[in-house]
């Protein structure tokens, strides 16, 4: 393997200033990318651009602040690989929120409805604009973020599985429909990945970590899924498409948690509903639900 896999090649990352994102942009500066990084944050993308210049990295990227939702905006997003960079090879679509809890009972449908617009539109607008722009490089690399819990059915709000097993699905049928384009689409999908989106500064959850039933000993790492994903970006994955990555330390092979990895106990998370925006910088929506 080269030591700079990604050399000559344009990306694109969304949700790229904290996280597996972050962890991800620095790796593919790493290996000689050019990279656009998208982020609603501004406080956030702000100490992404401090920590990477401090890298030495300065030149090789920029931001840009996006709501993935909007087409609009995920199209000038793609539009700046080409007019900063020439052009696009690697997109990957990771943003996401915790999005909507608490019972299927409870769960209002404005935050239903929202949890897609980031987590499933979001990825299909991103997929939709990077192809374009690959058709005019004769091909490229497509990686959308979905999760284990778009694989398997447990401890986890219904509306972030069933959004993130839409990504699975929406990832398989556009690497059939790219291919004859050698545009490859394939998915990562984390388990437990120490992330703000997941801990959000709580020692509890850091605790349930630590806890897991996981079998591999060492907690997941936001360069943990990098890793993955630069592999899935770079050539060594010529002949792979339409796959979904699991990445999780072995966790979906012993099954799921009876921790919710967001919200701590199980039983105490059924107490609340509401909307989580997790690092997107808008504040969470939750209620007490009468027991």
């Amino acid at each position: 393997m080269s030591a700079e896999r990604l050399k000559g090649k344009v990306a694109v990352i969304t949700g790229g200033a904290s996280g597996i994102g972050l962890a991800t942009a620095e790796k593919f500066l790493s290996h000689g990318a050019k990279v656009v990084i998208g982020d609603l944050n501004e406080e956030v993308t702000a100490n992404a651009n401090t920590y990477l210049k401090s890298q030495g990295y300065d030149g090789q990227y920029v931001f840009r602040r996006v709501d993935v939702s909007d087409e609009a905006e995920i199209e000038a997003l793609m539009a700046d690989a080409k007019m900063h960079f020439g052009g696009l090879d690697i997109a990957f679509n990771n943003a996401g929120i915790a999005g909507a809890i608490g019972p299927i009972t409870e769960v209002d449908v404005d935050h239903w409805d929202k949890t897609f617009a980031v987590m499933t539109r979001g990825v299909f607008l991103g997929v939709k604009h990077a192809a374009r722009l690959m058709k005019e490089r004769g091909g490229g690399s497509i990686i959308n973020t979905s999760s284990i819990a778009g694989l398997a059915s447990g401890v986890i709000p219904t509306a972030y599985a069933a959004a993130k097993a839409a990504v699975v699905s929406l990832t398989r049928i556009c690497a059939l429909e790219l291919a004859e384009h050698r545009i490859r689409v394939n998915c990562v999908c984390p388990g437990i990945i120490f992330t703000p989106l997941m801990h959000q500064g709580r020692e509890e959850v850091a605790k349930a970590v630590a806890e897991t039933i996981q079998p591999w000993p060492d907690r997941g790492e936001p360069e943990h899924v990098a890793n993955g994903v630069l592999y899935l970006a770079s050539d060594d994955s010529a002949f792979v498409t339409g796959e979904a990555h699991v990445i999780d330390g072995g966790y979906l092979s012993n099954g799921l948690l009876n921790v919710h990895p967001l919200h701590g106990d199980s039983e105490k998370a059924k107490q609340f509903a509401g909307m989580i925006y997790g690092t997107s910088g808008q504040k969470r929506e939750l209620r007490k639900l009468d027991q």
